[in-house]
């Protein structure tokens, strides 16, 4: 009976109230941010590469990572953050490349990382061989 009077009275401050009027809210739903967001990180220690990993699962960075730290105090760690960044990245299906002796760049699956190959430079021959 309440219910019912409250009903009314909404539907007559709403509109005419011949309709029943719902109004949908989608709670699951989440807005994300379509920006690319390119995040620097430090990789100091092997446990430091779960945040570049959970970063990169996100979709939408782009890590730029900084190797020098770990290269310096233990290079068998690198080699296990660096094998294990390369397996998540080609999870997602993303690139992962060097840049220097001491950045690694990685992107999501949006973006790919073009890496030109050095050809050798070949002799001139003289016309006289």
């Amino acid at each position: 009976m309440v219910f019912n009077w409250l009903k009314e009275n909404f539907s007559k401050a709403l509109g005419d109230g011949s309709e029943d009027e719902y109004i949908e809210i989608d709670l699951g739903k989440e807005e994300r941010q379509n920006k690319v967001l390119v995040k620097l990180f430090s990789l100091k220690s092997y446990e430091d590469i779960n945040e570049i990993l959970n970063a990169l699962r996100e979709g939408y960075t782009i890590a730029i990572v900084d190797i020098r730290i770990l290269r310096q105090k233990d290079s068998i760690e690198l080699k296990r953050a660096i094998s294990k960044l390369k397996k998540t990245t080609d999870a997602l299906e993303g690139s992962i490349a060097g840049f220097g002796e001491n950045t690694v760049i990685v992107t999501p699956s949006f973006a790919k990382i073009h890496k030109e190959v050095v050809k050798p430079k070949e002799e001139k021959k003289s016309r006289f061989d």
